[in-house]
């Protein structure tokens, strides 16, 4: 399951570097970049509002293969693209599929983790996000640099693979007792349980500074990198999307056994100190900079995600589980997404540096406003600070 999650994010961060190969091909500026982009988290948060807890009702095995086939349909879409129309459909299909996915895997990993002292659900729905777009972002770029028709080869290969994925969830056991509901299931809502309401608007603030900056660096990086820097390498672009997410990965991991409020606030504050470096680089022009606060940026990401899915997921019900880990991706492709457009559109006409600066000042903003709202949470309700460990949920 794990495998199948990392799978279908690194699928969705694979158009990332090849966004500048589209503008190319097909003579698009950064505006419409951004909407390419961002009519995929728009489809993503159709999906997690109307079928993100159906699987709670209805089984995990049949959203998890309907799932993986309409991905791999979104990935037949792009093979065979030929202009923005095509883009806009392909990414729409991608983002109903990783909607779709998202919520029923995360459930199906809690699920299937054991009790004990360090379960492992909380950990590997946090790292598998950073994970999955690193190397869907890497792969793109390898591919863009070592071979003459590099989408035909990526989404021909994954379109097969997503066919194969459907076959091998349909084979697996199901993991979770199916609820009554399944048509009401399908109203749209925010399924967030009364028992983690409270825990939920704590990890808010910090879900939207983060998804907001990945929202940035996934969108308009691999631009930044040729606009700002002058590194026109396709690759260049592809790898500060892996190093900002790859390093997502190792700070979840160094977070792991912090309680979850700890890395919540901590990896606040190491995100909103690395985002001020970002500034600075994108000021001074010094690639290397950008680079390095990147990582340490990816590095604040991963611990306060994870102290924010583990704070928002603690002691949820089997039967709730899609649901609310769907609640908590809806918050963060909302701030995944429309931040970015209106940053694509508005360089148009200030220009891609100052955007990116303006940018960064108010994730900072927003970063430092979650630690501090976290600490005054604390303050009023120390029963909801306790030292629980870092992955709450048991299965």
């Amino acid at each position: 399951m794990a495998a199948l999650l990392v799978l279908v994010l690194a699928a969705s961060g694979v158009p990332s570097p090849l966004y500048r190969v589209y503008q190319e091909e097909f003579g698009f500026g950064a505006g419409v970049l951004t909407l390419v982009f961002g009519i995929y988290a728009f489809a993503l948060l159709a999906a997690l509002l109307v079928v993100g807890s159906l699987s709670d009702h209805v089984g995990r095995r049949p959203v998890l293969a309907g799932g993986l086939l309409l991905q791999a349909v979104a990935m037949a879409a792009f093979l065979t693209a030929d202009g923005v129309g095509w883009l806009l459909a392909a990414r729409v299909l991608q983002g109903l599929s990783t909607g779709a996915l998202t919520g029923s895997l995360g459930a199906t990993l809690l699920d299937l983790q054991r009790g004990g002292p360090r379960p492992l659900g909380a950990l590997l729905n946090t790292v598998s996000p950073g994970l999955g777009l690193a190397l869907g972002a890497v792969g793109a770029g390898l591919a863009i640099e070592g071979l003459a028709e590099p989408t035909p080869w990526v989404f021909g290969v994954l379109t097969v693979v997503f066919v194969l994925g459907a076959g091998l969830a349909l084979a697996l056991p199901e993991s979770s007792p199916r609820l009554p509901g399944a048509l009401a299931s399908l109203r749209p809502r925010v399924a967030v349980p009364p028992a983690q309401r409270r825990a939920f608007a704590v990890a808010v603030p910090c879900l939207v500074a983060l998804w907001a900056m990945g929202g940035l660096v996934l969108s308009l990086g691999p631009s930044l990198t040729a606009g700002v820097f002058g590194a026109t390498d396709h690759l260049v672009g592809s790898l500060l999307i892996g190093c900002m997410q790859g390093s997502a990965v190792v700070g979840a991991l160094v977070a792991r056994d912090l309680p979850p409020r700890r890395a919540m606030g901590g990896g606040c504050l190491v995100f909103a100190a690395a985002v001020g470096g970002l500034v600075v680089a994108l000021a001074s022009g010094t690639l290397w900079l950008f680079f390095v606060t990147a990582g340490v940026a990816g590095l604040g990401f991963g611990a306060a995600f994870l102290g924010a899915v583990a704070t928002a997921t603690a002691g949820v019900a089997p039967g709730n589980r899609a649901g609310l880990l769907s609640s908590v991706f809806v918050v963060g492709y909302l701030a995944f997404s429309v931040p970015a457009i209106v940053a694509g559109v508005a360089s148009g006409s200030v220009g891609l540096r100052v955007v990116a600066e303006v940018y960064g000042a108010v994730v900072i903003v927003l970063a430092l406003g979650a630690a501090v709202g976290l600490r005054l949470s604390a303050r009023r309700s120390p029963a909801v600070a306790a030292d629980e460990p870092a992955e709450p949920v048991a299965a």
